[in-house]
C-alpha cells in the first residue's frame, strides 16, 4: 500500500516542502536593486552639481574682485602710458635741438685775422622773424639761399681784406663739424666811383652807415653756411619757403654772387 501525506502543502516543511519563491520575487528584488542605484546615482550627481555651483560661485567671486582691482589700477596705467608719451615727446625735442654754442665756438676757432663780421643769425628753420637785425643776416631769415634750406643754417655777413680772404673764409667755414654746404650770397668790392665805404649793389647792399668797406680792396660778403644733417623738429616745415619762391630766389642769389664777382675782378 502506497504512504499518502496528508499534511497540506503549504504546511509541509522539511525536503519535500515545495519553494515558495516565485518569478514575482525576482522582479521585486531587480526593482529595489534598480531604485537603490538610481538614489545612488542621483545622489552623487546632487553632490557633483553643489560641488560645481560652488566653485563657480568662488570663481565669480575671485572675478569680481579682480575686475574691482583692476578698475582701481587703470588710473595707474593711464599715468604709465601718458608719462611715456611724454618721455618719447621731450626726447624727440631734445633730438631735434641744435647745439649752436658748439657752432659759435668752432666759428670763433676758424675765424680769419683779416675777416670781421658784422652781423650774424643762427635759425633752426627758415622764415624766422629774429627781428631787431641790421644788414644781410637780419631781420627775416626766410628769403634769399636761407629760404632754400630745411634745417639749421647761419646767415653771416661782413667783411674780408679782399675777394681771396672771403675765398679762403668760406673754406674754413666747411670744417665746422656738421657743415654740409657753404653759399656766397654775395661778394663785392667798394664802388670805385663813390669810394671806400659806399656800394650801389647787390643783394646784400647794406643800409646806412653799416658798410664795413674802410678801403677800397675791402670785400663785403654775405654768407650761408647750411647743416643739412641736422634732426628737424615735426612743426618745423611751417616756415619753409614756397616751392615756386626758391627758383626766384636762387636766381636772385646767383645773379648777386656773378656781380660781385665782376666787381671783385675789377678791383683787382
Amino acid at each position: 500500500m502506497r504512504p499518502v501525506n496528508l499534511i497540506p502543502a503549504e504546511d509541509r516543511r522539511g525536503d519535500q516542502a515545495p519553494l515558495r519563491r516565485g518569478a514575482l520575487a525576482y522582479i521585486v528584488l531587480g526593482a529595489l536593486t534598480l531604485l537603490l542605484v538610481g538614489v545612488i546615482a542621483v545622489v552623487l550627481v546632487g553632490n557633483q552639481v553643489s560641488e560645481r555651483e560652488t566653485d563657480l560661485a568662488k570663481l565669480r567671486g575671485e572675478d569680481a574682485a579682480t575686475a574691482a582691482k583692476a578698475a582701481k589700477l587703470a588710473s595707474y596705467t593711464e599715468f604709465r602710458g601718458l608719462s611715456e608719451a611724454r618721455v618719447e615727446t621731450v626726447q624727440s625735442l631734445a633730438d631735434s635741438r641744435f647745439d649752436w654754442e658748439r657752432v659759435m665756438r668752432e666759428l670763433a676757432l676758424i675765424l680769419p685775422s683779416d675777416v670781421w663780421l658784422v652781423n650774424l643769425t643762427a635759425t633752426a628753420t627758415p622764415g624766422v622773424d629774429v627781428g631787431g637785425g641790421s644788414g644781410g643776416g637780419g631781420g627775416s631769415s626766410g628769403g634769399g639761399m636761407r629760404g632754400q634750406i630745411a634745417g639749421p643754417a647761419l646767415e653771416l655777413s661782413g667783411c674780408a681784406a679782399g675777394q681771396t680772404s672771403v675765398a679762403g673764409f668760406v673754406t674754413a667755414l666747411e670744417d665746422i663739424d656738421g657743415v654740409t654746404r657753404v653759399g656766397v650770397q654775395s661778394s663785392q668790392l667798394a664802388d670805385k666811383e663813390s669810394g671806400a665805404g659806399s656800394s650801389s649793389g647787390g643783394g646784400g647792399g647794406s643800409g646806412g652807415g653799416d658798410d664795413c668797406r674802410t678801403r677800397e680792396f675791402i670785400a663785403k660778403f654775405e654768407i650761408v653756411v647750411a647743416f643739412d644733417a641736422a634732426p628737424v623738429a615735426a612743426d618745423a616745415g611751417e616756415g619753409e619757403a614756397p616751392p615756386e619762391s626758391a627758383p626766384e630766389a636762387a636766381q636772385v642769389a646767383s645773379s648777386e654772387t656773378s656781380e660781385g664777382s665782376g666787381e671783385g675782378g675789377e678791383g683787382g
